[in-house]
C-alpha cells in the first residue's frame, strides 16, 4: 500500500500517514461489516481519499491539484507489488547506508522505532530523528518512484541486502517481547530476498544472503519449546528441522560460492550449511565452523563476528580459547548482554562456575527478549543448585 501510494502522489509522509488511517478505518469497520472482497482494494481506496482529503484540508489543492489529475484508475494498483521499487527507493543515493537501513526497516520491514533503534544500539529518539531526515531527503532529491536500472541498482544493493539481513534477524530472534521469534517478517524478509535474487540472479551475495536465510529459517520449527521457551542449537530436535530448506539453501550458497567472489553473506551462509549438516550436535565441525569465522572476521571486522568465532573456537579448541578471543573485543559490545552471555557459558565450560553464575544473572537483567531472560534464568538456577549441592 504505501508503495503504491508513494508511486502515484510522491509524497512519503503523506502516504505513510494515509496508509495508517485507512488500517485504523479498517479496524473500526470491517468487525461490524466484514472483510470486503477485496480488502486491499479497500484499503487503497480508502487510504487515497485520506490523502486527497487531507491535502485539500490543507489548502493544498493548487500545490497538489497536478499530481492528483494524474491519478490512476480505481483498482490500477491492486495487482501490482511495489514492494521491491520502495525497497530500493528506501536505498537512495541521497542517504548514508545507515538512514537507508532505518527508513527501509520502518517502511518496508515494519518495524517500530524502539526495534530498530536496538538493532542500532542507539536511542528511540535519536533513531526518530535518522528516519524522518531520511525521508525529508528523499522528497527533496526529487527522485521519481521507480525501479532503479541496473547500475542504480548495483550502487545500492549492500544497503539492500543488509537491512534485510536485519529485518530477518529481527524476525528469527526478536530482541523483545514475549516471543522467541517474530515469524512474520522472517518471511517478509525472504520473499524480499527471493525477489532481490530473482531481479539479480547472478550476484553471489544477494544469492548467498537467501541461502543463509533458509540456512537458518529451517531450524525455526525446533528453536522454541511447546512452552513457547528458546531451546539453543546444540539442544534442538534436528529431526524438526526442514530438510527442504536445507537443501536449496545449501544449493544456493554452493553456487554462489563457486562463482569466485565469496562476500560475507556467502561465508555466513556456509556457516550454517556446516551446522545444517550435522545429523546430531556432536557431529558439527567446529573446526571448519571456526576457519570460515576467521575469514568473515579479516572481511568484516565486525565485533559480533568475533563473539561468534569465540564460540567457535572454544568448541573445536577448549574454552580457554574461547576466552582468549573474548578478551580482544576490548568492550566494542558493551551494550548488549550477549558477550555477558557468551563470557559465562564459556566459564562454565572452563568449571568457573561462579563467575558464569554472575554472569548469566548479569545478562538476564540486560536483554529484553522474556524468553532469552527466562533461558538465562534457567542457566544461572541450575549453576546455583549445583553449587548448593
Amino acid at each position: 500500500m504505501l508503495g503504491a501510494l508513494v508511486r502515484r502522489f510522491g509524497d512519503f509522509d503523506d502516504a505513510e500517514d494515509a496508509v495508517q488511517e485507512a488500517l485504523l478505518a479498517a479496524s473500526l469497520h470491517w468487525p461490524r461489516e466484514g472483510v470486503p472482497a477485496s480488502p486491499r482494494g479497500w484499503l487503497l481506496q480508502t487510504a487515497e481519499r485520506r490523502l486527497i482529503d487531507a491535502w485539500r484540508s490543507e489548502g493544498s489543492r493548487r500545490r497538489r491539484e497536478e499530481l492528483v489529475a494524474r491519478e490512476p484508475t480505481r483498482g490500477a494498483a491492486t495487482a501490482r507489488d511495489d514492494t521491491l521499487g520502495l525497497l530500493f527507493m528506501c536505498c537512495h543515493p541521497a542517504l548514508t547506508p545507515a538512514s537507508a537501513i532505518a527508513l527501509t526497516l520502518r517502511a518496508v520491514g515494519g518495524l517500530t522505532t524502539a526495534e530498530i533503534a536496538r538493532a542500532f544500539l542507539v536511542g528511540e529518539a535519536t533513531m526518530a530523528q535518522r528516519i524522518t531526515r531520511a525521508k525529508q531527503r528523499i522528497e527533496e532529491s526529487g527522485t521519481p518512484f521507480r525501479l532503479p536500472e541496473r547500475d542504480e541498482q548495483a550502487a545500492r544493493l549492500p544497503a539492500v541486502l543488509h537491512v534485510l539481513y536485519l529485518i530477518f534477524n529481527e524476525g528469527y530472534a526478536a530482541s523483545g517481547g514475549e516471543q522467541v521469534h517474530r515469524a512474520e517478517l522472517s518471511r517478509e524478509a525472504i520473499r524480499l530476498a527471493r525477489l532481490v535474487h530473482g531481479l539479480l540472479p547472478h550476484d553471489p551475495e544477494a544469492t548467498g544472503l537467501l541461502a543463509l536465510m533458509l540456512l537458518i529459517d529451517a531450524r525455526r520449527p525446533a528453536r522454541a519449546d511447546a512452552a513457547g521457551d528458546l531451546v539453543p542449537l546444540t539442544e534442538q530436535d534436528r529431526t524438526l528441522w526442514d530438510r527442504a530448506l536445507v537443501a536449496e539453501g545449501a544449493a544456493l550458497v554452493e553456487g554462489a560460492v563457486a562463482q569466485g567472489a565469496v562476500g560475507e553473506y556467502q561465508l555466513q551462509a556456509a556457516i550454517a550449511a556446516v551446522h545444517d549438516r550435522a545429523r546430531t550436535a556432536d557431529e558439527t565441525d567446529w573446526r571448519q565452523i571456526l576457519a570460515l569465522y576467521g575469514l568473515l572476521e579479516q572481511m568484516t571486522a565486525n565485533p559480533v563476528v568475533t563473539l561468534n568465532r569465540a564460540v567457535a573456537a572454544a568448541m573445536a579448541e577448549g574454552p580457554e580459547a574461547g576466552l582468549a578471543v573474548l578478551d580482544t573485543l576490548d568492550g566494542r559490545l558493551e551494550a548488549t548482554h550477549r558477550v555477558d552471555a557468551v563470557r559465562a557459558h564459556l566459564l562454565e565450560l572452563a568449571g568457573d562456575t561462579d563467575a558464569a553464575l554472575t554472569l548469566y544473572r548479569a545478562a538476564a537483567r540486560q536483554t529484553t527478549s522474556l524468553p532469552e531472560q527466562r533461558y538465562l534464568a534457567r542457566r544461572a538456577a541450575r549453576l546455583a543448585s549445583s553449587a548448593g549441592s
